[in-house]
């Protein structure tokens, strides 16, 4: 546990991307098998400790220090694990500090009711340091600043190979990943991928700028609708067959339909979209499937699911990334004829002639509830990442309205001192009452800066308090920039925002000129 504690402290005062690599990398050096795997799947959100629950530790503190004193430190920190490693009372120094790997074990096969007084023991060894990264491990989200794509790079820098590498091998693995780590030391051959249905890493799109919009020729690109839904590959080998996001995340269970569709061998590329009537619904519609880790059959039959098929990366075992678009496109046709698959379509490919033709184009996108334009040259293969030049992507024009600061609370990891999430609302006329009502949440958008603005605003001008969450008065207007909106019965305000972000802040604007509910339903495609 020591090395793995002094990894994240380090990894938490570490703000550069390469010099975390660094630290992960010299872990992975350090650390023996089994414990690099186990910290591995920490910080890739994929250990799951079962019976240790935030309430678990609540009640420990509870017996240890006063209720009250421990509920408002909690307030003011903004982090259980935090809290309790700083405020748990042990005067042993002697006792060793649990290995890794026995943490693990233990809690993976211990019944639950024993699950106290280990931690409790655990606790008692270790300094702040060691309980706070104890804690961590155990309630997950360290919120260190590592993503798991982070993760994987360093792993690549471990073992000298491409990050793609490492992405097309990961769902095929286990924790604690011995197999991982003695393929990336040549020790054994690369884990065989035969017969198993994993991610292929994705080819994305940078953001076209105007200078290469005006270089673009008709006759070198293809264009499709960007439209409104996730990304998504489709990999179905043998009896196997799996749907993942564009970030390699196995959401198989939340989709049963499409998995029940997906009768082929291959790997494909597309959008995940609610279809109603042979319409593309609303991204609200599709939210009520995202995250859900049980799916019923009403849930199904009112929000049913269709892939709308962009690539083709495998036909059966025949790698087809090292081929042309225009070749791939082809092949992705006669595939599709071929399977006869259902709740599935095919991407459509728009004419277009000229730059001004495309400009129009763009401006209808939000007229008919696109998210924007797709660009490919035809002779594009499909590589990883964002290789430049490779695709573009035109996204329409965010929509915005000036909205008023209701609430804020206390951040995550970094930003756990600080006030930045924030709730917004617009004025709304309500049982011939004027009053605000909530519309949105952001915590982004903003610089460090104007965070530390935004923060000594919060608590100079608080006039209430729930627990964590902090009511402000009513002064600040912020411009909030967002993609979309829809109706919504789950809040009070009727509406659900799309991506909601801070624009800018109005320090100049009073309250009284922010929107009303009725400018916003008016947005509702």
């Amino acid at each position: 546990m020591k090395l793995f504690s002094e990894l994240l402290e380090s990894l938490i005062y570490t703000s550069s991307r390469n010099a975390k690599i660094k630290l992960l990398k010299n872990y992975f050096e350090k650390a023996a098998d089994p414990d690099r795997g186990i910290a591995l799947a920490a910080l890739t959100g994929t250990l799951h400790l079962p019976n240790v629950t935030p309430a678990i530790i609540r009640k420990l503190m509870s017996e240890r220090v006063d209720p009250v004193l421990f509920s408002w430190s909690y307030d003011f920190v903004g982090d259980l694990a935090e809290t309790t490693a700083l405020m748990w009372p042990s005067n042993v120094k002697s006792s060793a500090w649990p290995k890794l790997k026995d943490v693990y074990s233990t809690l993976m096969s211990v019944k639950k009711k024993e699950v106290p007084s280990l931690i409790s023991s655990w606790l008692d060894a270790m300094d702040e340091t060691g309980r706070w990264a104890l804690l961590k491990l155990m309630g997950g989200g360290l919120r260190v600043g590592v993503s798991a794509r982070l993760a994987k790079s360093s792993l690549a820098k471990f073992g000298d190979i491409e990050v793609a590498e490492v992405e097309e091998v990961w769902h095929a693995l286990e924790v604690p990943f011995e197999e991982l780590f003695s393929w990336l030391e040549g020790a054994i051959p690369r884990p065989s991928m035969d017969h198993r249905a994993v991610f292929r890493p994705l080819m994305l799109a940078n953001p076209v700028l105007e200078k290469e919009l005006l270089n673009i020729k008709p006759d070198d690109y293809a264009l499709e609708w960007k439209w409104d839904g996730i990304r998504v590959q489709l990999a179905a080998n043998g009896e196997e067959r799996k749907l993942f996001s564009r970030t390699g995340d196995d959401i198989s269970n939340s989709f049963p339909e499409i998995i029940e569709a997906s009768k082929f061998n291959g790997v494909l590329d597309g959008e995940l979209l609610v279809m109603k009537e042979k319409k593309v619904a609303p991204f609200n519609d599709l939210q009520q499937r995202l995250n859900r880790k049980k799916i019923s059959d009403k849930l199904v039959l009112d929000f049913p699911c269709h892939v709308r098929l962009y690539d083709i990366l495998f036909d059966g075992e025949e790698d087809l990334r090292t081929h042309s678009f225009r070749y791939r496109r082809l092949r992705l046709e006669q595939f599709f004829e071929e399977k006869k698959l259902q709740r599935m379509d095919l991407s459509e490919l728009v004419d277009f002639k000229i730059h001004s033709n495309l400009s129009d184009l763009h401006t209808t996108c939000r007229e008919y509830g696109l998210e924007g334009l797709m660009l490919k040259p035809w002779d594009s293969l499909y590589i990883a990442g964002r290789p430049k030049p490779g695709w573009f992507k035109w996204k329409r024009n965010p929509l915005i309205i000036d909205a008023v600061m209701m609430y804020a609370q206390r951040g995550h990891g970094r930003r756990s001192s600080f006030y930045s999430d924030f709730t917004f609302g617009v004025w709304w006329l309500h049982e011939q009452k004027t009053e605000l009502v909530p519309v949105a949440k952001a915590y982004f958008g903003f610089t460090d800066e104007e965070l530390k603005d935004l923060d000594k605003w919060v608590r100079d001008n608080t006039i209430k308090r729930f627990g964590p969450v902090r009511q402000v008065a009513t002064g600040l207007v912020i411009e909030l920039a967002f993609d979309s909106i829809h109706r919504s019965k789950r809040h009070k305000s009727g509406v659900a925002m799309r991506f909601p972000r801070v624009y800018r802040i109005r320090w100049d604007k009073p309250a009284e000129e922010a929107d009303w509910l009725e400018s916003l339903e008016t947005f509702i495609e």
